[in-house]
């Protein structure tokens, strides 16, 4: 093995003010697997293929390259080794970057001994603790942990701390059309909206949709009822747009739900899906109306 310059963990650094603070984390970091601490010379380290981050700020590259050139890099990064002359890194791939920039020729650096598998889970559960992934960097990095490591989506959420619900939230993230996938790369929509799209079928609508946020700038709740009421196959107006629900009710369906809504005296929805399945919702205004409705339901019993 390559000679490294050992570093002192316990070492302590001197603070400059609460504006490094905001750039760099003092904490350090879980050394366990770790076998020691050295000063690796950065040409022998590269980046880790699998890092969920694939997008790096370049003006909060350069505040960090600052700070580094100030104080050192005070937090080490975390790598495995390779072979005899080579590391990749498990966590610290901005630091990393970040140390270039600053002219660093070496960098100290904890040296783990662990297998391939969970090289990609370690450097997600730090990124996610540090680096504020966005969601669609989250969900790549989930898929990967269930197709590399052949983990079910029970497994992913134990080893990260989360729970199932959230993993497969981020999971259906994958599922939406490219363009809406890049807006939340983007951070141009946040999660709210992009669960409100996936509860519309049809990608086709679901980029309809998306267009009218970006043109409105339509909070959660608005999205969520254009949603539901394409999904009870009813044609919505946005601003001067009219978009139509792709999945019209047959024409026998359509007067049926006529027919219930006369009879009723409510606003009946209706949803039909290829499959043959459907769905028929009465909404109530009150109390006094929900009554209203049941005897209505009692009357026609009687009829029976």
């Amino acid at each position: 093995m390559a000679v490294h310059k050992k570093y002192n963990r316990n070492a302590k650094t001197n603070a400059l003010g609460r504006g490094l603070d905001a750039l760099i984390s003092t904490e350090t970091v879980s050394t366990q697997g770790s076998s020691t601490i050295n000063e690796v010379p950065i040409e022998q380290i590269e980046a880790n293929p699998n890092q969920p981050r694939r997008e790096f700020d370049q003006i909060a590259l350069e505040e960090l390259a600052n700070s580094i050139k100030q104080l050192g890099l005070v937090q080490p990064i975390t790598l495995r080794q390779l072979d005899e002359s080579k590391f990749q890194i498990i966590a610290g791939e901005r630091r990393w970057r970040a140390s270039q920039l600053a002219g660093l020729t070496a960098i100290p650096a904890y040296i783990r001994t662990i297998k391939d598998e969970n090289v990609m889970e370690l450097a997600l559960v730090e990124n996610i603790q540090r680096e504020d992934l966005n969601a669609i960097e989250i969900a790549l990095a989930y898929e990967h942990l269930q197709e590399k490591s052949g983990m079910t989506q029970e497994r992913v959420a134990e080893r990260v701390g989360k729970s199932r619900a959230a993993v497969a939230n981020y999971l259906r993230l994958l599922k939406l059309p490219a363009q809406v996938q890049m807006a939340l790369q983007k951070k141009e929509l946040d999660m709210g909206h992009a669960r409100a799209l996936l509860s519309i079928d049809s990608p086709s609508l679901q980029i309809k949709v998306f267009k009218e946020i970006q043109k409105h700038n339509y909070s959660v709740r608005k999205v969520e009822e254009l949603a539901q009421a394409l999904k009870n196959g009813e044609d919505i107006d946005s601003g001067k747009k009219k978009i139509v629900a792709k999945n019209q009710l047959p024409e026998p369906l359509n007067e049926a739900k006529k027919m219930l809504t006369n009879c009723l005296n409510a606003k009946v929805q209706m949803s039909y899906s290829a499959k043959g399945k459907g769905k028929i919702s009465i909404p109530f205004a009150n109390d006094d109306d929900l009554k209203r409705l049941l005897s209505i339901f009692e009357q026609l019993k009687g009829k029976e």
